[in-house]
């Protein structure tokens, strides 16, 4: 018992004198970090405080963390390869710890890393870029620089995106928070006499005619909301407003291939394209079309006073 006692001792003696000498952690691309073993030693025993511990595992994840980048199609019409990201191996890091924890002296380690590979790489975008499954055009006013901006914007959000089978597919989470720090700006206008204003005015166009294209593909609607009032850049009936807390236009691919979104504004023409594989059996729906003759007038709100309360939604 007296022996056992004295081990103990000796243990602990061995740790507080070599608790100074610390364990340094070199990361790729980050300043090393350096830790000593005092810092995570329970009071008055030879054991690891594993809150602490978490906290260390969880602040080098953090840092470690490169999220992975999909392939995808530039404005040339180039595939850029997807980039391979990482994650902290956090099981082999925990053994690094224990061996420096329990062991004498400081000690240098790298931080082990493990791959995290990107959901779409070059050979699956390859295969689903072949076959056009549907698509929409809408028509707006260039000349009117904020909304036309914004348009642009939230087409750019969703160009590109892949949608698996099975999975579904939300406007508000994959364009994000209309914001003027996300680079939205404020676009009041006058359409048909009714006025519209507010950072991100434009956006129910992208998500109109996404819905539209959609919905041409056979693809499932799980959720659309229209307008309070008709809006001119899509027929009575055929839009999708959107609000980042209100809103949003939400549909699932029933399909057994993937679905790549294409989608671009430029020259007041918005346009959705929707493509997958060359094995994709799909069943296409009727969907009234637009032309740009049956563009309305679009007049900047700037220069006419407000004479009714803007509505909230983002037209």
């Amino acid at each position: 018992m007296q022996a056992g006692w004295a081990a103990a001792l000796l243990a602990l003696l061995q740790l507080s004198g070599g608790s100074a000498e610390p364990m340094t952690i070199a990361l790729q691309g980050a300043e090393p970090l350096a830790v000593v073993r005092a810092d995570y030693a329970l009071p008055g025993v030879t054991m690891i405080d594993l809150d602490q511990m978490d906290r260390l595992i969880a602040s080098l994840s953090k840092r470690a963390y490169l999220a992975p980048a999909n392939a995808y199609i530039a404005e040339d019409g180039r595939m850029i390869a997807e980039r391979q990201g990482r994650r902290l191996d956090e099981r082999a890091f925990t053994a690094q710890f224990y061996r420096y924890f329990y062991g004498e002296g400081a000690a240098f380690v790298e931080a082990p890393l493990r791959p995290v590979a990107a959901r779409v790489d070059r050979e699956l975008l390859a295969s689903i870029r072949r076959r056009p499954i549907g698509y929409y055009v809408t028509y707006f006013n260039p000349r009117n620089h904020n909304r036309a901006h914004n348009i642009a914007l939230a087409a750019k959000a969703i160009n590109n995106a892949v949608v698996f089978p099975g999975e579904q597919f939300s406007f508000n989470r994959v364009v994000g928070r209309r914001t003027k720090e996300n680079g939205y700006l404020e676009a009041p206008v006058i359409v048909r006499g009714e006025l519209s204003e507010g950072v991100g005015g434009g956006i129910c166009q992208v998500s109109s005619t996404l819905f539209n294209a959609t919905d041409r593909a056979g693809l499932e609607i799980k959720a659309r909301y229209s307008h309070s009032r008709s809006v001119p850049y899509v027929r009575p009936g055929r839009d999708a407003t959107v609000s980042w807390d209100g809103p949003d236009f939400v549909f699932r691919n029933p399909y057994n291939q993937p679905v790549l979104i294409r989608a671009n504004a430029v020259h007041g023409k918005m346009y959705v394209v929707l493509y997958s594989s060359s094995e994709m059996e799909f069943v296409p729906r009727e969907v009234p079309g637009m032309n740009a003759r049956e563009l309305p007038e679009e007049t900047p709100a700037a220069s006419a006073k407000a004479k009714a309360q803007p509505p909230r939604d983002q037209r």
